[in-house]
């Protein structure tokens, strides 16, 4: 399953970056509380070089996310390397991956402030919504609906939500703290992806789009009687109400346009889904395939995959005894065969990665691959599984059109925040923002390629 080495690479002019005006500093500056609009000055430079690349403009260059949590994590000490720069010693696992070291950038000392709960954490991955465990925990948007919410429309799906091993732990969540639940079956969203509908079919859809259209049109018309008399507070509430409604009404219309349009044709066979769930890797290989595709047919800009290990039992690899179930080796108590055991298993985590990147250069877009339009984050909520702390939480960045082949090597332990990385991949984006969750600005050191 090991792909087979992609070397060739190119390395785009350096861009040089500026610290951007912070919108805050400049309120408490002036001295008065005012609304001004988003400035071009208070973005970075990578959202300033962005802005000209933006998603809306016409014959843009697209560009994608694909997110996965491993829940269960990686050995620290077989993944971070040592030294900082371009300079670093690749670690074990990173050996895995040096036929692409210039195409990914590793971060060390990075977390979610607030973040911790052990287990839970997971579904914050990509929202950083503090104290998951506590009991009045309410999770906020996700990274990528942030971005399906402002681009969305762009593709046939606004985003799409995958898993392994699970049908309730996702990674996406919409801004009023609602999962999306990930389909862990890669044969049904291959099929929503490629296969064409009968008339009839796409009719009956068409019908479902307009008849969700006009319940929201009378609900919205019931509730705007309900301004007269309502405090000043309510009336923001349904200000807030009707701009929801409009937002959605806006998807279905977009979404009817895309039911009387084809769906792209692939050569690809549809997959089959295992059915036992010790095939772990399989699964995964599966549904890394499936995101290429959506990818490669611009089908979506935005893909999660969460990779739950909690209830995996033990995997069933080639050439090798797993004699322990995935999470009772992720707390190894320090034994060494479990450790041996699990790093086994972290090795073929590296190795399907490798293969994805590979997949993605080969794959050629305009005059780019469709790694350089494609950002693919990989990290996990656990800094040590074994300790159930969220802290040094292994990451790696690829692609995307940015600088790579560095560590950023940040405090052990006085963590920099992990979200302002997610900050610079939506300015990537073409998405005009300067913070995200708990966020301090754009990732520290990260460049434009």
């Amino acid at each position: 399953m090991t792909p087979d080495p992609t070397r060739p690479f190119s390395r785009a002019p350096f861009v040089t970056t500026r610290r951007p005006l912070s919108r805050r500093r400049f309120l408490q500056g002036a001295g008065v509380a005012l609304s001004l609009p988003f400035l071009e000055s208070m973005l970075s430079g990578v959202a300033r070089a962005a802005k000209s690349d933006s998603p809306l403009a016409p014959g843009a260059k697209p560009r994608r996310l694909l997110a996965v949590c491993n829940n269960l994590g990686l050995l620290g000490d077989q993944f971070f390397p040592q030294g900082s720069g371009l300079d670093y010693v690749a670690s074990p696992y990173l050996k895995l991956l040096q036929d692409h070291r210039a195409d990914f950038s590793v971060f060390s000392g990075v977390s979610h402030p607030n973040v911790d709960g052990g287990h839970p954490a997971d579904i914050c991955f990509l929202t950083a919504a503090p104290h998951p465990g506590s009991s009045s925990f309410r999770n906020t948007v996700s990274l990528d609906q942030h971005i399906a919410e402002r681009i969305g429309t762009l593709t046939r799906f606004p985003s799409i939500t995958l898993g392994v091993n699970t049908r309730t732990r996702s990674l996406s969540w919409t801004g009023t703290g609602v999962a999306i639940p990930p389909e862990d079956k890669a044969s049904e969203v291959f099929k929503q992806l490629f296969i064409q509908g009968s008339p009839r079919q796409v009719e009956a859809q068409l019908r479902q789009l307009d008849n969700g259209r006009s319940i929201l049109d009378t609900l919205a018309g019931q509730t705007r009687e309900l301004q007269r008399g309502v405090t000043a507070r309510d009336r923001d509430r349904l200000d807030q109400y009707f701009t929801s409604v409009r937002d959605l009404e806006n998807r279905l219309l977009a979404s009817r346009g895309w039911e009387t349009k084809p769906k792209p044709v692939v050569t690809a066979t549809p997959p089959i889904d295992p059915t036992n769930p010790a095939a772990y890797m399989e699964k995964v290989k599966i549904m890394y395939d499936l995101a290429r595709l959506a990818f490669e047919t611009d089908s979506t800009r935005t893909i999660t995959l969460m990779l739950d290990s909690v209830s995996t039992p033990a995997l069933d690899l080639p050439d090798t005894t797993i004699t322990d179930g995935y999470h009772n080796l992720s707390h190894h108590g320090k034994s060494e065969k479990k450790r041996s055991e699990l790093i086994t298993i972290d090795e073929w985590h590296m190795k399907l990665l490798a293969g994805l990147l590979a997949d993605l250069k080969a794959v050629k877009e305009a005059e780019d691959t469709l790694l350089d339009r494609t950002m693919v984050l990989y990290g996990s909520n656990f800094g040590d599984a074994n300790a159930h702390t969220c802290f040094n939480m292994p990451t790696l960045l690829a692609g995307g059109g940015f600088r790579h082949g560095r560590h950023h090597a940040f405090s052990t332990t006085n963590n920099y925040p992990l979200p302002n990385l997610y900050v610079s991949m939506l300015q990537r984006m073409g998405i005009e923002s300067d913070t995200f969750a708990s966020s301090t600005g754009t990732m520290r050191g990260l460049e434009l390629a």
